[in-house]
C-alpha cells in the first residue's frame, strides 16, 4: 500500500530534488510512516512507507542491494519461501528479506524476466545504473496501480494519479474519450489511458522500460488456457482447490491486524473461515474482525441473518453497518470524497464508513472479490467442444447418477450470446443528452455498439464465462477502486481469490460438477462453515437499493444540479431527466442518467 513516485529526465538533465521531495510527500497520506527519495543525476525515486506486512517493519525505500540497482516498490509476494528457495543457489540469505528486496534479487538473478517468477499484487520501478535504464512492471491482475507521463524529455510515474498531476510539465487536459466512456458505460473501457491526456495506466501484466530516449511497453503474461486437468478421485480435486486457496487466504495474513469483508454468501465467508482457522495455528496471530452491510427496511435482505450465523461458527466478531440509513452521494454534501477521476459510486457516505470501520483494526482488508467470477459455471456444451465425447458422456452420467437431476447446458453462456444478438437499436439505449459534437468528435456511437455489442467469442474451451469476467475492462475499474489513491484511506485489500495458483488450477478444471452452484467451494468448506451457510443458495439482493431509494426519495440536488461551465463540452444539461420519483418500470436506467450529475460535481471538484 505504499507510496511510490518517479522522475526520469531523458535528456540527461538532473532531477530537482525539491520537486521529487514534493510529489513524494504528496502520498503521506497513504504513507505517512516515512516519505523518502533518492536521486542521482537525471532519475529520482520516491517513497512513502505504511509497512502492511511484518518483513515490512524494519523496510526502507528507495534501497539497493548494491548501490547500483535502486527501486521503489508497492508489493507484497505470494509464495515467499518458494522464490527464496529458488534464489538460495546464489548464497545470499533471504529469510528476512523485505518483499522489495526480494524483487532486487529476482532482477539480480533472472533480468527483465524475474517478474515470470514473482506471484502476488506489486508495482515497482527499478533503476539500472549499470545500463542505464528503468524497469517498472504491474502484478498480473492489476491490483496494484501504476500511472505514468511521457510529456518531452521527462518521464514521471506514480502509483497515485494525483501526485503525477502535481508535476509542471504534466497537463490537466481532459481525455475525451475516456469521458465518453464514463459516460456510456460508468468506467474507461481502455485500460491504457486515463481521464487525463497526459496520464497513462501501466497495464496489468505489463512491464514499462525506459533506456536511453525511448520508451516502451509490453506485456509479460496473460491468463492462460492449458489442458483440462483432471482427478481419478473427486476428493482429490477438493483437496487441492482447498489446499490452494487455503496457501493464498495464508499469504495474505502476513500483517498485524486485518478485517474480513463479509457478506452471508459463500465467496467471503469462505474466506473468513480459512483466516479464522490459520489464526489460531499461527504463531504471531493477526487481529481478525468482520465488517458486513445489511439493510432492514428499504430493501428485502437477509445478508445479516448468514453473516451472524458464520460470525458465530468461526469465533468472529462483526461489525455491522445498517445500509438504510445512508444518503446517495452524501446527500449533496460539498465535501464528498473527491476521486482523481469520474467514479461511480452513489453510496459514497456508506463507503466512506466501511472504509473508517475497517481503519480501527488495521491497515488490510480482506475479500472475496473474484470468487464470483472465477467459479462462474459453464455445462455441457463447452464439454461437448472441448472434449472427446466419451468423457463428455461419463461427466455428465456420473452427475445425473450423483444429483438425480440433468446437467446444465451451459445456459449462462447461452444467454449472453442471446443478450448480444438481441441488443436494442442504439437508438433505444444510447443517451440522447450528449453533446453531439463531442460524441462525433470521439465515435461514441460506433463505441457504443461496439462494447454492447461484441463478437460472441469464446477465448477459454471450458471455462468461457470465467475467463471472460476475469478478462473484461470493468474488473479493473472494480479493482483500482480499491486502492488508497482513489479511496484516499490507507487501506490495502488482498483478494485470495485472484491468487495466480488457484487461479491456474480452477481454470483448468472440467465444469461438471465442480462449477454448478459453486459445487467445488462448497464441499472444500465442508466443516468449515456452518451448513445454513455453506448449502445457502446464490442468491444477489432483491432489489437495488440505489434504484429503491430514487424511486423513494425526494432529491432535489440530484435532479436539479446546476451544472459547471465545462459540462456542456460533453452534455446538454436540459436534455438530462429526473431520476428521482420515477416508475420502477418506466424502462430507463438510473445508473446511466445519474452519470452527468457525477462527471458535474466531479469536474467541479477539479475547478475549484
Amino acid at each position: 500500500m505504499s507510496g511510490i513516485a518517479g522522475i526520469l529526465n531523458l535528456d540527461g538533465a538532473p532531477v530537482e530534488s525539491r520537486l521529487l521531495q514534493n510529489l513524494t510527500e504528496a502520498m503521506a497520506f497513504r504513507g505517512p510512516q516515512a516519505q523518502t527519495i533518492w536521486a542521482k543525476g537525471r532519475v529520482g525515486l520516491g517513497h512513502a512507507l505504511l509497512p502492511t506486512t511484518f518483513e515490512a517493519q524494519r523496510e526502507q525505500q528507495p534501497c539497493s542491494l548494491d548501490g547500483e540497482v535502486w527501486i521503489t516498490a508497492d508489493a507484497r509476494l505470494d509464495d515467499r519461501a518458494g522464490l527464496q528457495q529458488r534464489l538460495a543457489p546464489r548464497g545470499d540469505n533471504l529469510a528476512a528479506a523485505t518483499d522489495a528486496e526480494l524483487i532486487l534479487h529476482a532482477y539480480r538473478a533472472w533480468g527483465e524476466e524475474c517478474v515470470q517468477h514473482l506471484l502476488g499484487d506489486f508495482c515497482f520501478a527499478l533503476w539500472d545504473g549499470r545500463q542505464q535504464r528503468l524497469f517498472c512492471a504491474r502484478d498480473h491482475f492489476g491490483v496494484k496501480l501504476f500511472y505514468y507521463a511521457h510529456v518531452g524529455n521527462t518521464l514521471v510515474f506514480s502509483n497515485t494519479l494525483n501526485v503525477i498531476r502535481r508535476h509542471p510539465a504534466v497537463s490537466s487536459r481532459l481525455n475525451e474519450l475516456a469521458i465518453g466512456d464514463f459516460l456510456l458505460f460508468g468506467y474507461n473501457v481502455d485500460p491504457a489511458t486515463t481521464t487525463f491526456t497526459d496520464i497513462r495506466r501501466l497495464q496489468p501484466a505489463h512491464i514499462l522500460i525506459a533506456s536511453g530516449t525511448q520508451v516502451h511497453t509490453r506485456r509479460y503474461w496473460q491468463l492462460p488456457i492449458t489442458e483440462p486437468l483432471r482427478f481419478q478421485r473427486p476428493a482429490d480435486c477438493v483437496a487441492r482447490f482447498k489446499e490452494l486457496l487455503q496457501q493464498a487466504v495464508t499469504d495474505r495474513l502476513r500483517t498485524d491486524g486485518l478485517t474480513v469483508w463479509m457478506s452471508g454468501g459463500l465467496d467471503s465467508t469462505s474466506v473468513a473461515g480459512l483466516a479464522a482457522a490459520r489464526r489460531a495455528e499461527s504463531g504471531r496471530p493477526a487481529t481478525l474482525a468482520a465488517m458486513s452491510v445489511y439493510y432492514d427496511h428499504l430493501i428485502p435482505d437477509d445478508e445479516r441473518e448468514y453473516a451472524e450465523s458464520a460470525g458465530r461458527a468461526l469465533n468472529l466478531p462483526i461489525h455491522f453497518l445498517l445500509g438504510d440509513r445512508y444518503p446517495l452521494f452524501d446527500g449533496g454534501s460539498a465535501t464528498a470524497p473527491h476521486f482523481p477521476e469520474p467514479v461511480e459510486e452513489p453510496m459514497t457516505a456508506l463507503l466512506t464508513d466501511q472504509l473508517q470501520t475497517s481503519l480501527a483494526n488495521g491497515n488490510v482488508v480482506l475479500t472475496g472479490d473474484g470468487g464470483d467470477e472465477l467459479l462462474f459455471p459453464s455445462g455441457l456444451a463447452q464439454m461437448a467442444r472441448s472434449l472427446p465425447l466419451p468423457q463428455v458422456l461419463h461427466d455428465a452420467y456420473a452427475y445425473v447418477r450423483s444429483r438425480k437431476e440433468l446437467p446444465p447446458l451451459g445456459l449462462g453462456l447461452r444467454a449472453r450470446l442471446r443478450a448480444w444478438r438481441q441488443q436494442a437499436p442504439v437508438a433505444d439505449d444510447y443517451p440522447n443528452w450528449l453533446n453531439q459534437s463531442f460524441a462525433q468528435r470521439c465515435g461514441l456511437p460506433e463505441r457504443w455498439r461496439a462494447v454492447t455489442r461484441p463478437k460472441a467469442e469464446v477465448r477459454h474451451p471450458l471455462r468461457p464465462g470465467a475467463y471472460y469476467r476475469l478478462t473484461m475492462p470493468y474488473w479493473q475499474s472494480v479493482l483500482e477502486f480499491n486502492d488508497p489513491g482513489v479511496t484516499g484511506v490507507p487501506l490495502e485489500f488482498r483478494l485470495p481469490y485472484l491468487d495466480l495458483r488457484l487461479v491456474n488450477f480452477t481454470l483448468a478444471l472440467p465444469p461438471l460438477p465442480w462449477f454448478v452452484n459453486k459445487e467445488l467451494l462448497r464441499r472444500a468448506t465442508a466443516g468449515l462453515l456452518p451448513e445454513k451457510v455453506r448449502r445457502r443458495p446464490k442468491t444477489p439482493l432483491r432489489e437495488d437499493s440505489l434504484v429503491k431509494l430514487l424511486q423513494r426519495e425526494k432529491m432535489p440536488w440530484l435532479d436539479d444540479f446546476t451544472p459547471v461551465p465545462a459540462l456542456a463540452e460533453f452534455v446538454i444539461r436540459a436534455a438530462v431527466p429526473k431520476v428521482t420519483g420515477r416508475p420502477l418500470n418506466d424502462g430507463s436506467d438510473p445508473y446511466v442518467h445519474l452519470r452527468p450529475f457525477v462527471l458535474n460535481r466531479w469536474l467541479q471538484h477539479m475547478h475549484a
